[in-house]
């Protein structure tokens, strides 16, 4: 089954400080580990897709407003403490190995090596029915 592993920063900077503020070889140990994630993903059959995301700054908001013309809030957005920086799609047997390819992804080192022990939520991605008649 596929599972997404979504992974939430703070913009607030409440879990942990704000990457911009990190040292560039805290940033490239970040990244080197994302790497890493990847690739072990890969060698054991699992790994679907998995993307970074730009920051709320960069994000959009669109409703279909009159007549289907789109209505854009743009960021950044004040009201928002967290946001969703990056994600995977794994297909795995289990949803607990879902959840251990989480629990790994969350000791992703930051500021001083230490892990960040980010929240990283898991969904089951659903699947169309059956075209079967």
């Amino acid at each position: 089954m596929k599972y997404m592993l979504l992974m939430q920063f703070s913009a607030a900077g409440t879990d942990f400080p704000s990457i911009d503020t990190w040292t560039q070889d805290e940033v490239r140990a970040h990244i080197a580990f994302m790497g890493e994630v990847n690739a072990k993903l890969t060698a054991a059959g699992e790994w679907v897709d998995a993307q970074g995301l730009g920051g709320p700054q960069q994000a959009r908001i669109v409703r279909a407003g009159e007549g289907g013309t789109p209505v854009v809030t743009e960021g950044p957005f004040a009201e928002t403490k967290e946001f969703l920086a990056g994600f995977w799609i794994v297909d795995c047997e289990s949803p607990q190995r879902a959840v251990e390819l989480a629990a790994y992804i969350s000791t992703a080192p930051g500021p001083g090596g230490r892990p960040l022990n980010m929240p990283i939520e898991v969904h089951p991605v659903m699947s169309a029915p059956s075209q079967e008649l």
